[in-house]
């Protein structure tokens, strides 16, 4: 068997040609159970926002051939040959190792896609379509993924510039426990809070001219105080950070007659900025902008991609490592059918024999006993070889070698 991937993902296609080529869980098996029709039995559909893509495994190159037409059938629409990718052999293993890892996402290195490897490899066992081949690929790249989080740790590098703001409050002043004025109710704020209450955050009051965003906002974050927009200088000297992510068009936090009799922080997650840039001459003040928490992101990225070097090592080693399990498994069938076979010339012999002889219990338990062990001593070679063959040619020319020796029916 084969193994063979073939997909679209953000690298070759856009977001409104992917909103066309998504798979429902009904849909995902649906295809498994039309792809099984031409023989197809090992299959599983890692479908996201970023992704569609079907890895299985394949006996005859028609199969291969197959599902690439299987899968632009089911979707008219489009025409997926012009964006899809297709790889076999080490280079799909390769390719499904590296996606797991998070080192093929939009974002280098994250760890979400682990998850979603994990469910799709969930659902191909629920609906009987990861056999042994299948599992053991998909749950070796899972577990090299985890390897790759835990000792490379990859994916803890931020990213995201909200996320690096609070990471940057957090290591300026500490978040727990302080109190926090936050300017805005869109996605960019929403994500502040959370982050926020992520480092537990003490009193969190939300001011927004948006009343009825920032509303919605406190049914998802219950603990936050609502103000008056008005009222956000009346507040400035309570708090210990300001977080300002509004999309007005002007400075919505002047500088003009404030002081501060403690220490504050202040992070502008706007563009225009929101907060005038004069805060940073008021005593006791501290002010950070995109522009300086941009470097911190474009460090930050440069960090993850020296990194990936150290990560295809480790996926080298466990691709390398998966490919000789894969080699060796397709002598299963062939050594189990050595085992049968010498069980029935065991069974045979001691038919004969015992007809032509009159043996106690005794004699007839050795005598089985002994022709076993003879004749498992006889295969323990060639079974020893045919598990350390480096090339399929090679296997299926011992293998053909061992059938016609032990008269062993060939199965294809």
């Amino acid at each position: 068997m084969q193994f063979g991937f073939i997909g679209i993902s953000f690298k070759q296609a856009s977001l409104e040609v992917r909103e066309k080529i998504t798979f429902t869980d009904h849909k995902k098996i649906d295809f498994m159970r039309r792809a099984e029709q031409f023989g197809v039995e090992q299959c599983m559909i890692l479908s996201t926002c970023n992704r569609s893509e079907i890895y299985y495994f394949y006996a005859e190159d028609h199969q291969d051939r197959a599902m690439i037409k299987l899968l632009s059938d089911f979707f008219p629409e489009v025409k997926v040959t012009q964006y899809a990718i297709h790889k076999i052999g080490i280079n799909a293993l390769n390719y499904l190792f590296r996606v797991t890892a998070g080192l093929e996402s939009q974002v280098l290195g994250e760890d979400q896609i682990l998850g979603q490897v994990k469910e799709a490899l969930d659902l191909s066992r629920t609906m009987g379509y990861a056999k042994k081949e299948l599992d053991r690929v998909v749950s070796n790249s899972i577990a090299c993924a985890k390897k790759i989080k835990t000792e490379i740790k990859i994916s803890e590098i931020p990213l995201s510039v909200s996320y690096i703001g609070i990471l940057y409050l957090y290591q300026q002043c500490g978040i727990k426990g302080k109190r926090a004025l936050v300017i805005g109710s869109g996605k960019m704020a929403a994500l502040a809070l959370r982050y926020l209450y992520d480092y537990e955050v003490g009193e969190v009051y939300l001011c927004s001219r948006m009343v009825e965003h920032a509303r919605r906002l406190q049914e998802e974050f219950p603990k936050i105080r609502v103000m008056d927009y008005e009222d956000r200088y009346l507040i400035l000297n309570n708090c210990d950070m300001v977080i300002s992510a509004t999309s007005s068009p002007h400075i919505v936090l002047k500088a003009d007659g404030q002081k501060f009799n403690k220490n504050i922080v202040m992070l502008d997650l706007a563009t225009p900025r929101d907060i005038d840039s004069s805060f940073r001459e008021i005593e006791n003040c501290s002010l950070f902008d995109l522009d300086h928490l941009q470097k911190i992101a474009c460090d930050n990225e440069k960090e993850r991609s020296e990194l990936v070097s150290e990560c295809e090592e480790l996926i080298n080693e466990d691709v390398e490592e998966t490919l000789n399990w894969l080699l060796s498994s397709r002598m299963d069938a062939t050594i189990e059918s050595l085992h049968q076979r010498c069980e029935e010339i065991v069974q045979d012999s001691f038919t004969y024999l015992n007809r032509k002889m009159e043996l106690s219990e005794r004699e007839k338990s050795l005598l089985q006993k002994t022709l076993q062990a003879s004749l498992h001593r006889l295969i323990r070679e060639p079974i020893e070889e045919l598990k350390h063959l480096e090339t399929v040619e090679e296997q299926e020319h011992y293998k053909e070698i061992v059938h016609q020796l032990f008269q062993i029916e060939s199965k294809r």
